[in-house]
């Protein structure tokens, strides 16, 4: 358990070196980077994979969900774990706190690769311009409401989990090991309210000041290494929705599309995810 910024974070680690952090996405919490921590420790870096505020162990205050205080939380988790910087390792929600992380915090941030994760700016441009993507994001609309979402969530040992991490994926996941596992997790009191609270803040913030000042901010150009993994079979954020992120980077730049998975390749895949991270991780000089 580690302090930052005004909230304790549980964090798994393993290795020394260089920090590599990895930040999960909904609705999962540090084990879904089961399969990457150790070939990462194992090739000289040190792995960390936190839970995010409201999910797994770490606390779950009643506000602090929108992406500005989140990445203030990972940016503190770096600095408690003793590190001058690290590279940012996020799948779908923890991809968006990476984006915004190395727009916000630079000099934290020494790569970043972002894993079903269009750039923010691109995702807002593709629900607003993409009816397929609108269609594919229609569970946004359905987590606005109050208290039911939570409800649906938990209801029946969280079928509702599992069916959205179905229809998310590619054929045959998740394996039965895996949906327990999220069954679980999702029941961990007030996980399931707090999951929701990051989809609510990027809809309802849309005509809001807090939205504008954060989209502003993200106009900044990410100044370092940048690996986007997306799988081909992704029925939560379309691939084409991801592609055009590059926009964003004034660096070396690698974009890699996953065959036969869709939301979760680190998860789905984790062996050909693995071994195109290590390759982009231990590379000196990535895509020029």
């Amino acid at each position: 358990m580690v302090a930052a910024n005004g909230a304790r974070f549980h964090v798994a680690t393993v290795g020394d070196g260089p920090l590599v952090l990895f930040l999960h996405g909904f609705p999962e919490c540090w084990w879904a980077w089961r399969h990457q921590l150790g070939p990462v420790a194992d090739a000289g870096m040190r792995a960390a994979a936190m839970d995010l505020r409201g999910y797994g162990a770490s606390d779950k205050p009643p506000r602090g969900y929108d992406p500005r205080t989140l990445a203030n939380d990972v940016a503190g988790v770096v600095r408690s774990l003793g590190a001058a910087d690290a590279v940012l390792v996020g799948h779908g929600w923890g991809g968006t706190l990476a984006w915004t992380v190395a727009a916000l915090h630079p000099r934290l941030v020494r790569r970043v690769c972002v894993v079903a994760a269009p750039h923010p700016r691109r995702t807002r441009t593709a629900l607003l311009l993409d009816p397929r993507q609108l269609r594919a994001s229609r569970h946004l609309v359905g987590f606005q409401s109050p208290v039911l979402p939570e409800r649906r969530l938990v209801a029946e040992d969280a079928a509702l989990v599992v069916r959205l991490l179905a229809r998310w994926s590619g054929p045959g996941w998740p394996d039965p090991e895996t949906a327990e596992f999220y069954r679980t997790a999702i029941r961990v009191p007030g996980v399931a309210h707090s999951s929701l609270e990051g989809w609510r803040w990027s809809l309802r913030s849309v005509p809001r000041s807090d939205g504008a000042r954060y989209y502003r901010a993200m106009k900044r150009p990410i100044l370092v290494p940048v690996l986007q993994l997306h799988g081909q079979l992704d029925q939560a954020v379309l691939p084409t929705s991801a592609q055009g992120s590059s926009h964003y980077v004034r660096a070396p730049y690698r974009w890699r599309s996953l065959p036969d998975v869709g939301h979760f390749p680190h998860e789905e895949a984790p062996g050909a995810f693995t071994t195109e991270l290590l390759g982009w991780l231990t590379d000196p000089e990535p895509d020029r």
